[in-house]
């Protein structure tokens, strides 16, 4: 049987990031659960797209937009399961059980409990809150998703869209989601340089912003600030 799942990582100047991302997959290629690694890379100013292709990834090219960068891997995706993933983002060891666990289950997609690649009281309230925020049906891009192209589908997919477009599949999928035994640890680099309470305020008045009707383009100018 071949293998299931085509994992998409969006980049912009993520050289530094991939390594790490891309290492972590290997217990997934040796389980035999993934079929190809597509990088969807926004017009990176830095070595991303060699390195992806030095790792065996396809790069796909295209304007510098996650939703539309996530909709471009999507697209080039063979896979029947899509596992998407930041840059930034590194699984733990053991997600491939979790990973595999979950292919039997077509009608929901899955996400992973978030924690970052930093300890302190700070880090755990953050991540705390992501996956309690996340068992409420709105799961962030920095913890993964993992979904059958049929589902993917059926929702509209990721909608070309600079910012929110994690939050905006997620209501899409509202009642069709479930956590996964398994854990995607993020970097805290933008926690750490904006300041933990300062980032994370910023992140909650977007997505209240977001909700009340302010479009991604006005937010994403606003949150580039």
């Amino acid at each position: 049987m071949r293998a299931q799942i085509s994992v998409i990582v969006p980049t912009l100047n993520a050289e530094g990031q991939l390594a790490a991302c891309f290492g972590a997959l290997m217990e997934g290629l040796d389980a035999g659960l993934i079929r190809e690694l597509i990088v969807s890379d926004g017009g990176s100013e830095d070595a991303s797209g060699a390195v992806a292709q030095a790792w065996g990834a396809e790069v796909v090219h295209g304007a510098a937009s996650r939703g539309g960068q996530l909709r471009r891997g999507a697209a080039a995706a063979q896979g029947e399961w899509l596992l998407v993933l930041h840059a930034d983002t590194v699984l733990s060891a053991g997600w491939s059980a979790a990973v595999q666990a979950h292919l039997n289950d077509k009608s929901h997609a899955g996400w992973f409990r978030l924690t970052f690649d930093q300890s302190g009281c700070a880090p755990r309230i953050v991540a705390g809150w992501a996956n309690l925020r996340s068992r409420f049906g709105l799961p962030y891009g920095d913890q993964g998703l993992l979904i059958h192209r049929s589902l993917y589908d059926a929702v509209g997919g990721y909608p070309n869209q600079p910012l929110m477009e994690d939050v905006a599949l997620a209501r899409a999928l509202r009642g069709r989601l479930r956590p996964l035994d398994a854990v995607a640890v993020t970097s805290a680099s933008k926690y750490r340089a904006q300041g933990w309470l300062r980032r994370g305020s910023r992140n909650l008045w977007t997505l209240v912003r977001y909700f009340a009707g302010v479009s991604p383009q006005r937010l994403a100018q606003a949150y580039r600030r």
